[in-house]
């Protein structure tokens, strides 16, 4: 193969050349060429002044996606931006398939892969580095809205250089993006006025998770278990009861840190220049907040806005209302004297120093993590489901 490929070369360098050949069919059977080839080339090469191979791509593709369709794609590309991803791309065109009757016009939504390649072609896809697969990913979420928030602040850069916080609250099981607080730093007085505003707007909800952060939590709570924080305690009072996530470990509160970046992308995208003030920073939010609840879809809650999954949920939770879990269990037990509580068929050990102490049990499947009653986290264990009965004593989180 590698010695017909030479003599390919060879003749069309000869003829390229102009290098006489009198005996055209005489040469071919000399060279083991074809002498239809050799005209093919020749005329190729008289015409065009060398020889280049031709695309062997088919001129039709009955399977091709049709070209409204890669129109409509790449024009939601530029008006869902910034989230202008190929799964926000395919839930809008299942939606106009529908309004415009694609079915009768033989126009059908591509797959996901499909976007994502006519994207490519036309240099539109943002190439991400491989990530974690999704079927890596435990998703722990609690049934109905307001059965639990999460609170967090961020930090935000203003025109003159000064770094503010907003407080960020959002709902647990729907992502109803439910307050954004702008203040001057990470307070009590501000995580209350947070919580304020979402009480005005959304309801209080039965928990807030929360970090370890002063706002939220009592500082010295690691050297007493006693101790609770203001934010802790005007909470209890309206009968919301606050957790605080592991130290070190901000998955837990992993739906607010998202809303935080989701927030900054879309202050970006839409606000190029930073704001002024704080009150042109909470604006800018409140519109952007608008936005996240009422327009955009959400990947986690099946492609649709945070509010539409608000108001579909007819029964929803608060302070009075034990909160429920779809994929987990809430458990509020009393320790016995031998300091361990029953959960199912499971013992676990929580210590005797908490003999006759309420606390509260978090179920994920094996997976348990344990709240004293203050919202301390007393630690976390992963149950055999073939191991004995007692299972051990919790896990205590990091120091």
């Amino acid at each position: 193969m590698a010695v017909k490929q030479a003599m390919m070369y060879y003749m069309d360098a000869a003829l390229m050349a102009g290098a006489p050949i009198t005996n055209v069919a005489q040469w071919c059977r000399d060279n083991d060429i074809n002498v239809r080839t050799f005209y093919r080339h020749r005329a190729r090469i008289a015409a065009e002044g060398k020889w280049v191979e031709r695309s062997r791509r088919p001129h039709t593709s009955p399977t091709a996606t049709p070209q409204p369709v890669v129109a409509e794609i790449l024009r939601l590309r530029q008006v869902l931006a910034p989230d202008n991803g190929a799964d926000s791309i395919r839930a809008e065109l299942i939606e106009l398939a529908t309004g415009q009757d694609w079915a009768g016009q033989d126009l059908t939504v591509p797959s996901r892969a499909t976007i994502n390649r006519i994207l490519d072609r036309h240099g539109l896809l943002a190439k991400n580095p491989a990530k974690k697969p999704r079927s890596a990913h435990r998703r722990f979420g609690f049934a109905r809205p307001r059965d639990c928030y999460q609170i967090d602040g961020t930090e935000h850069r203003l025109a003159d250089g000064s770094v503010v916080v907003a407080i960020d609250i959002i709902d647990d099981a729907t992502r109803v993006w439910v307050a954004s607080y702008v203040c001057a730093g990470e307070t009590t007085d501000a995580a209350l006025a947070a919580m304020a505003a979402a009480e005005k707007e959304w309801g209080l909800p039965g928990l807030v998770l929360a970090d370890n952060a002063t706002a939220f939590a009592h500082p010295h709570r690691f050297l007493d278990k006693t101790l609770t924080s203001r934010f802790s305690r005007a909470l209890a009072a309206k009968g919301t009861r606050v957790i605080h996530s592991s130290p070190y470990h901000p998955q837990t509160c992993g739906k607010c840190e998202r809303l935080h970046g989701t927030a900054k992308k879309l202050l970006a995208h839409h606000y190029p220049d930073p704001p002024a003030d704080l009150a042109e920073l909470q604006a800018r939010l409140d519109t952007v907040r608008e936005h996240y609840n009422n327009t955009r879809r959400h990947s986690a809650i099946g492609r649709i806005p945070p509010r539409q999954a608000w108001e579909r949920i007819r029964d929803h939770g608060g302070p009075a209302d034990l909160p429920r879990q779809t994929d987990a269990t809430v458990h509020v037990l009393t320790v016995m004297a031998n300091g361990t509580v029953t959960v199912g068929r499971h013992i676990v050990s929580v210590g005797r120093g908490r003999a006759g102490a309420t606390v509260t049990l978090l179920r994920a499947g094996d997976h348990l993590t344990a709240y004293a009653a203050e919202g301390e986290p007393l630690g976390q264990l992963l149950l055999d489901p073939d191991g004995p009965r007692y299972q051990g004593a919790f896990r205590a989180p990091a120091a």
